[in-house]
């Protein structure tokens, strides 16, 4: 049988379509790569500022959620405020003994500085993603969305039982730290490279 009684037939062996269209697919498949690393670059950049804006401002009174005056630095306390407010949950006499206490302050002031430079930098967001997870679990404990109505039986207004923004902010943080999202605009592949990093990958 010879093959011009069959003109689309042709002899040999095909590369799939995907292979002999190569240089495109791999342009396209490098810049949805490229387009979800800015992404992801751009919600670390974010989120890393709220951390670090929130620092500043109960630092310095900067005006914003923090008086001018009642500043960290002009002795005010960045907890006292919101812990003795707690109204509603299973810990909140256990937020009102925290409120203001020495420990409580630096701890909450440390997370949010070391989260948000983590953050804005790209380096040690594992570290970064176990701290301000706890952050915002303690947070979610205090404000309690399950509660439908304070102590003082006045309505909570809670508008989810569950997922608010301090659970949105534990799962964006976790996982900029799985994608890896300190190596672009950030300085995470220079932190991975260093020797202590590379011997202890949780400190990535």
């Amino acid at each position: 049988m010879a093959v011009h009684e069959y003109p689309h037939r042709t002899s040999g062996f095909h590369l799939p379509t995907s292979r002999r269209n190569g240089s495109a697919s791999d342009g396209g498949v490098t810049a949805t790569t490229a387009t979800r690393s800015y992404a992801f670059a751009s919600l670390r950049l974010l989120t890393g500022f709220v951390f670090l804006w929130a620092f500043l401002d109960k630092t310095f009174g900067l005006g914003y959620a923090t008086p001018s005056g009642k500043g960290w630095v002009d002795g005010g306390s960045p907890t006292k405020g919101f812990l003795s407010g707690v109204a509603a949950g299973p810990m909140a006499s256990t937020f009102h003994d925290w409120a203001g206490a020495g420990w409580v302050n630096w701890l909450f002031m440390l997370g949010l500085l070391g989260v948000g430079v983590a953050m804005v930098s790209g380096v040690a967001l594992r570290l970064a993603a176990v701290a301000g997870t706890a952050m915002m679990a303690f947070m979610w404990l205090a404000e309690w969305p399950p509660a439908k109505h304070l102590s003082d039986g006045t309505p909570s207004m809670s508008s989810n039982p569950f997922a608010d923004y301090h659970l949105v902010y534990a799962v964006v943080l976790i996982a900029l730290a799985v994608a890896g999202a300190g190596v672009t605009w950030g300085l995470g592949k220079v932190w991975a490279e260093l020797p202590i990093v590379r011997d202890h990958t949780w400190l990535r």
